[in-house]
């Protein structure tokens, strides 16, 4: 049996997984056909139709609860995404998600986060050096922890960067005692040390805040002149965006 059926959109947002929804397809039967209407990264309404799949009616119907369940999660990213980079327009703030993502699909949500005008921040350990809170405790200080660092980096002979989380404005001050720092993550700021911490960094590296911003929040640190904004919620406080697939009647 063969059959159609439709991707139907109901409610706004910014579409997104519409390119994982076709490899999924293409999966589970290489022969479907997927018509695209919409493209990732699309604003979307209620009754928007974003794309038509034929072919293998069962095929189809193994293939509906992935695509569904990715399509809906990823356009939810997407779409939250998108309001922290409009909020942002005319700052030179970029929004950047985080490890705190949901297991087993990180690539998925991380892609969606793209797909919504927002920057990766690392995949995960492998890819870039954050040393945190616990990290500088346990190394025994700022300093020694940024030291045992490049020592590992030194003995394992890798290339990676150095991210280092300041709790206060003297950990700032240590932190750039020390030469190599890519970024310096300023967590749990207020605006008026964000302001503080920026002014002491100057041009020496990279500057993110962190740590409880939200939509109303995150202009008022923008001006604050960091060039990074990173945000948990992205990933992990998000309502699935309605999305059904609906059989076509023809």
């Amino acid at each position: 049996a063969t059959g159609k059926a439709r991707l139907l959109v109901k409610d706004d947002g910014i579409l997104a997984g519409v390119a994982f929804a076709q490899a999924v397809f293409k999966e589970v039967d290489p022969n479907l056909h997927i018509d695209v209407r919409i493209e990732d990264g699309s604003p979307v309404k209620y009754g928007d139709e974003a794309f038509y799949v034929t072919g293998s009616s069962q095929s189809i119907l193994k293939a509906e609860r992935l695509a569904l369940n990715a399509m809906q999660r990823m356009s939810a990213i997407a779409t939250k995404t998108r309001k922290f980079v409009d909020l942002l327009e005319g700052t030179k703030t970029q929004i950047l998600d985080t490890r705190k993502t949901t297991p087993g699909i990180r690539i998925l949500e991380k892609w969606a986060v793209e797909i919504g005008g927002g920057v990766n921040h690392r995949f995960g350990l492998h890819d870039m050096i954050m040393l945190k809170d616990n990290h500088i405790d346990f190394a025994g200080g700022v300093s020694k922890a940024i030291q045992k660092t490049k020592i590992y980096l030194k003995d394992s002979g890798r290339d990676l960067k150095i991210i280092v989380e300041a709790r206060n404005l003297d950990e700032i001050k240590e932190i750039l005692s020390n030469e190599g720092i890519y970024r310096i993550l300023i967590d749990n700021f207020d605006y008026k040390n964000t302001r503080k911490a920026v002014d002491l960094i100057g041009n020496q590296c990279l500057t993110e805040s962190s740590g409880g911003i939200t939509l109303e929040t995150a202009k008022k640190y923008a001006a604050c002149g960091v060039d990074f904004i990173s945000s948990g919620s992205l990933t992990h406080s998000v309502y699935n965006l309605d999305l059904s697939l609906k059989a076509v009647h023809e």
